[in-house]
């Protein structure tokens, strides 16, 4: 994929089915947000999670949403009303949280955005999918149990599909994409910290091309 084709929209496709992986981002300087995102996209991932763990994350969001056509920019770290709200407000077009709260469901669900709860455990999931809910976020993926955990779920509970993310890499993304309650992964290993400090968006294209490559 290309920075000139812009992808299904959320509305259109699942957040899920958009690409095998979505990269999580820390941007430090929202001036890096536009050639971070376009080298993402041109490597063919178009669903990217900037996280609101920095000063930084919503003007990135704002600027990648305006800039980058190709680009279905997401919220992650959403723990609040308040962030639902400024996030959609800045043009982010999915939400990932890390967990949930039925305040937080319901702001989310109101949103107008499709939207990732996170959840470890088995009891998080049921009570999702009581609530209409059947995407999900699996966080912190490889400390809650992996892919063992996951394909333990797929058994009772294969209504629900997940994004796991955390501790994820290049070479153990293809076993939880393997996985048939999988719609893809999140990980950061396609945006290291060296690379965004020397605006080395070639090799970020280059990791994203990699990722992208793990379709199954």
């Amino acid at each position: 994929m290309t920075s000139s084709a812009a992808p299904a929209a959320p509305s259109d496709a699942s957040v899920l089915d958009l690409a095998p992986v979505v990269p999580v981002v820390v941007l430090h300087d929202a001036a890096d947000a536009v050639p971070l995102a376009r080298a993402l996209v041109a490597g063919g991932l178009p669903a990217i999670e900037v996280t609101l763990r920095t000063p930084a994350a919503l003007e990135s969001i704002r600027a990648i949403a305006a800039e980058v056509p190709g680009a279905v920019v997401g919220a992650g770290t959403v723990i609040s009303p308040e962030h639902v709200r400024d996030t959609v407000d800045a043009g982010a077009r999915f939400l990932v949280s890390p967990g949930w709260t039925d305040a937080l469901l319901e702001a989310m669900k109101a949103s107008g955005v499709p939207f990732l709860p996170g959840v470890s455990t088995t009891s998080e999931v049921v009570a999702l999918l009581e609530r209409g809910v059947r995407e999900m976020k699996f966080f912190p993926a490889e400390a809650a149990g992996g892919t063992a955990y996951l394909k333990a779920l797929s058994a009772p509970l294969p209504q629900a599909r997940f994004c796991p993310t955390g501790g994820i890499s290049l070479a153990s993304a293809p076993s939880y994409l393997a996985l048939p309650n999988v719609g893809c992964v999140g990980g950061s290993w396609m945006v290291p910290g060296d690379a965004v400090a020397a605006k080395d968006w070639d090799r970020v294209a280059r990791l994203a091309a990699e990722a992208a490559a793990l379709a199954p």
